[in-house]
């Protein structure tokens, strides 16, 4: 999302920019009874002839709330963090999708579990890691085992709990 941020920052700044810039020469221009590159009785007759009532109108402004409304609800919504701070006291801070790579090897790691899957989410300063995973249901504790042993290695906060989910190996037909 800081990616579109910093692309709609940009594309927004250019615009005002040039029509700023396009503004302030028409006004020169206009004011020392000098020919302006752009004609300024055109757009005023239409714009003043334009009532509320054209569709062409609504159109336009409803299409303007509801990409302002997008824009709006975009911002607002909590994006998962790209970043998860390691200790409160040094400011570290390890990539997220790394770190749910080596939980989700150090789960697979564990005999008996085929295809983890690690999500961390981070409620305050603790983290929450999520496991899912395919194996037998009696490793839940070794892969608990397995996860903190490699969060210790990463020097994480420890969490409050580890959600483990195990689903049954399918057998074949």
């Amino acid at each position: 999302m800081r990616t579109a941020n910093r692309v709609a920052s940009l594309l927004l700044a250019t615009a005002l920019l040039l029509g700023g810039a396009a503004a302030a020469v028409q006004a020169l221009l206009l004011t020392l009874h000098r020919p302006t590159p752009f004609d300024t009785s055109g757009w005023l007759d239409a714009l003043s002839g334009t009532r509320w009532r054209d569709p062409t109108v609504r159109a336009v402004a409803g299409g303007a709330l509801l990409l302002g409304l997008a824009i709006l609800v975009a911002q607002l919504r909590r994006w998962t963090p790209v970043r998860l701070r390691a200790d409160e006291r040094d400011g570290w801070y390890l990539h997220r999708r790394c770190v749910e790579r080596r939980l989700a090897d150090a789960a697979s790691a564990v005999p008996g579990v085929r295809r983890a899957r690690v999500r961390v989410r981070r409620r305050g300063g603790q983290w929450r890691p999520r496991v899912r995973a395919t194996g037998d249901p009696a490793a839940r504790a070794e892969i608990e085992f397995a996860v903190h042993q490699e969060l210790r290695h990463l020097t994480a906060p420890r969490p409050a709990r580890i959600d483990v989910r195990l689903l049954p190996r399918r057998r074949p037909a």
